[in-house]
């Protein structure tokens, strides 16, 4: 059983570090574990995982065992990964987090279970990437609940387009899955989160030219407040006296100053001053009521 590779890891003072730590330790000298065949990894891990088990955690010799099993081990990641091929952009962080599943399940993996280690393990990397991928594939973030009712309801689908040989309808799919309409509509509807379009990609129209759909959107209108604000202000206004009229009319239709409207109406600036901030914050009020 071959226990070494031929390919080097680091320095010759690691490597020798390495040596005397195994020896140390009544184990196999392993130069580069990642490297190691699949079959002998096997036959090692089971040597690391007695001595592991005899350590005690947080010590130096603890933490080399720990992480020689985790790099004999990285091939179960990488035969894991395989699964999900159709996400190669993603391949990189789908090892980084399969590879926190297979520490998972070092620390909890246990020789008595009499069980090999590849079947304790695969399934702790397959979930912890099936984890990855709900919590951040979803374009949009909804509930766990509805995510998994997102899948339920793409199975039930296939199974009753085969059956029925067309779409099957809401209440066929509620009866299906044992699930209310409501609960149905709901799973559909969230499940246009799962995927978002970018406002800036190119739709085609009728003149055949293509044209992001943000060119279609409409923007809020900037007058739309304003004539609402008109029309609120019309009843307030006519409860205002004819003087009180008068004034808003010069200050704000024929713009004149304080000074000017004061000259008109016989009183001082100061007085016209307190009679626009009296009348404006009445009409204000008026405005801000709910009702």
């Amino acid at each position: 059983m071959s226990t070494a590779s031929t390919v080097p890891t680091g320095s010759t003072q690691y490597g020798t570090q390495q040596r005397t730590e195994a020896a140390e330790l009544e184990l196999p000298y392993v130069e580069c574990p990642a490297e190691v065949a699949p079959k002998d990894a096997r036959e090692i891990s089971k040597l690391f995982f007695v001595r592991l088990a005899e350590l005690e955690e947080g010590t130096h010799e603890f933490q080399y065992v720990r992480n020689t099993l985790i790099e004999l081990n990285l091939a179960l990641v990488r035969y894991a990964a395989t699964r999900f091929r159709n996400r190669a952009d993603q391949m990189e962080d789908i090892v980084q987090v399969g590879t926190i599943g297979l520490i998972k399940a070092i620390d909890r993996f246990e020789l008595s279970r009499e069980v090999e280690f590849a079947t304790f393990a695969v399934p702790y990397i397959v979930g912890e990437i099936k984890r990855f991928f709900r919590d951040t594939s979803w374009a949009v973030h909804v509930p766990r609940r509805l995510q998994e009712l997102r899948i339920d309801l793409a199975k039930a689908t296939d199974e009753l387009s085969q059956q029925l040989d067309r779409a099957p309808t809401t209440p066929e799919l509620a009866e299906h899955l044992g699930l209310d309409e409501d609960e149905v509509i709901e799973g559909v509807v969230a499940s246009n989160g799962y995927t978002a379009g970018s406002i800036d990609m190119p739709t085609d129209d009728a003149s055949g030219s293509p044209a992001p759909l943000s060119d279609r959107i409409g923007a809020p209108d900037a007058g739309m407040e304003a004539a609402e604000n008109v029309q609120a202000l019309k009843p307030l206004i006519e409860e205002l006296d004819e003087r009180e009229r008068r004034i808003l009319r010069m200050r704000f239709g024929d713009e004149m100053t304080q000074s000017e409207i004061g000259a008109e109406l016989g009183v001082s600036q100061m007085h016209v001053s307190r009679l626009l901030s009296r009348i404006t914050g009445r009409l204000r009020a008026g405005l801000l009521v709910v009702e």
